[in-house]
């Protein structure tokens, strides 16, 4: 994995460097020592690392303003980083780039009630919107796993998911407006803060959102929220194999129903949970489906039936219905807890997640048996079984020679399967550093241009967290989008043929 060459020049003028951000954000926010800055060296990728050259931490808007205003005078890069949660590396600092760490926007700005809108910073952990809400009997629908400390400035820049995002959608079906501001401190107000505002403009607010920190830093979001399901029940649906439980999936999609959540978990993944949670699963289970519906008491009671005959259907060899919320909490926690049950099981894991249609789950999951024999590494299934977003859990050990590389190269198999499937390199996790050479499986050369062509009209120097996303390091002059003003040539430096 190559990442730009860090400038030396650049990292030669650190304390110059801080002593400008400390006028602009205060001594305390700007973290220049060499101990203080390690700790930020990664995000939720731990194999690859660098650490930033600086650490800057804005209190506002007008402060992020001016701290993109100076680095991009200075030509210093900028990464933006929420909690550091990403799974794709798509907040791995620069060792010649500042790192801008939102967590001090942290607060919700404001609830509207009637026209169920918040508005909030991009610090606000996910969880803490629906928190703030709760009392009047909203939500905010969006809920990765990592809900509890994820962001949702990260939720934004990644389009994050969720095992609601099957019936309510993603991060971009939730967003009304966005408050960012572009490298050079331009300050741009999309949408706005009640639904219906972003009607008849471009949609740039589609393309600030999942665009991973490449073109702009997010400083305050305008959310939609919902009402809080009257009822919510969870079936519990175990299957004595996996093409029975993949089937059934489709089977209820195709009986015309849209679960609230429906999710996937293989016998390796039961195993392991069953220690934390207690419970023994079925000897003959050798996947489960869990399948939250929600709606009015009447609604969820007529679904459970058809969604059980279904199941019966398909093969199920044990239905549990929870029948009240203390059982659709203890049955859900299965699911919540499966990532850190498999840490328990091995040193490393590695955890991607490609998209394939829903009947294409069984012919990927087999590939994915066959690529355990030849890398030789076990690997668990917890996934979003309803759109079709795998989470293959690769087991290895760091302290192995070769084994990183080995799961790399099992991670990349899987995700080119999901292509060839018809699916997507990523559903919620991003590309990042983690799939950014895998784009060209994806997308064609001038597919991968058009989007580059994006990313210049918003950030023509390339500052905003580059290496990332595209597999071809370029600079926006390349294209041949140059404009002379006055006689200067910008990027007077680059060969021109």
């Amino acid at each position: 994995m190559q990442m730009p060459e860090p400038s030396q020049a650049i990292i030669s003028q650190r304390d110059a460097l801080a002593h400008g951000l400390r006028q602009i954000v205060g001594k305390d926010w700007v973290i220049s020592d060499d101990a203080e800055r390690k700790p930020y060296q990664c995000d939720g990728i731990t194999a690859y690392m660098a650490v930033p050259l600086l650490v800057v931490l804005p209190g506002s808007a007008q402060e992020v303003q001016a701290v993109l205003r100076f680095c991009n005078e200075k030509g210093v890069k900028i990464v933006p980083r929420g909690s550091g949660t990403s799974l794709s590396g798509g907040a791995l600092p620069l060792e010649d780039g500042v790192l801008l760490v939102t967590s001090r926007l942290c607060h919700v700005l404001s609830v509207d009630e009637h026209n169920r809108v918040a508005r909030v910073q991009p610090g606000v952990p996910n969880i803490k919107i629906t928190e703030a809400v709760s009392h009047l009997g909203l939500c905010y629908m969006p809920d990765p796993s990592s809900q509890l400390i994820s962001t949702i400035g990260g939720n934004v820049a990644e389009n994050a998911g969720g095992v609601h995002c099957l019936k309510y959608g993603v991060t971009a079906n939730h967003i009304l407006g966005i408050q960012a501001v572009l490298m050079t401190g331009e300050m741009v107000e999309l949408g706005g803060a009640y639904l219906g505002a972003a009607e008849g403009e471009l949609d740039l607010m589609g393309v600030l959102t999942g665009s991973e920190g490449l073109l702009a830093v997010v400083t305050e979001i305008a959310v939609r929220l919902e009402p809080v399901p009257e009822v919510a029940r969870v079936i519990s649906m175990s299957f004595s194999s996996v093409e029975e439980a993949c089937e059934c999936v489709g089977a209820i999609i195709g009986a015309g129903i849209i679960p609230a959540g429906l999710e996937f978990m293989d016998r390796k993944v039961l195993d392991a949970v069953s220690v934390l949670i207690k419970e023994k699963f079925d000897d003959r289970t050798a996947a489960l489906l869990l399948c939250e519906l929600d709606g009015t008491a009447v609604e969820v009671d007529a679904l459970v039936g058809v969604v059980s005959d279904v199941a019966r259907g398909q093969g199920a060899i044990e239905l549990k219905v929870s029948t009240t919320e203390e059982e659709r909490q203890r049955i859900w926690s299965s699911r919540k807890l499966a990532f850190s049950a498999i840490g328990k099981l091995c040193p490393d894991y590695y955890c991607t997640d490609g998209t394939i249609p829903r009947n294409k789950l069984p012919e990927v999951l087999n590939k994915m048996a066959d690529m355990s024999k030849k890398y030789g590494l076990d690997y668990a299934n917890c996934f979003h079984a309803g759109d079709g977003n795998l989470h293959p859990i690769i087991m290895y050990d760091a302290a192995k020679p070769g084994d990183l590389e080995k799961a790399e190269e099992f991670g990349a198999d899987v995700l080119i399967a999901c292509v060839d499937a018809g699916g997507v390199l990523s559903g919620e996790h991003g590309i990042g550093v983690e799939k950014r050479d895998l784009m060209t499986h994806q997308f064609t050369e001038i597919d991968l241009q058009q989007q580059q062509m994006v990313k210049c009209a918003f950030d023509p120097k390339d500052l905003l967290n580059p290496g990332k996303m595209f597999p071809t390091l370029c600079r926006c002059a390349e294209f041949g989008r140059m404009h002379v003003h006055n006689g200067n040539l910008r990027f007077a430096d680059v060969p021109r043929f």
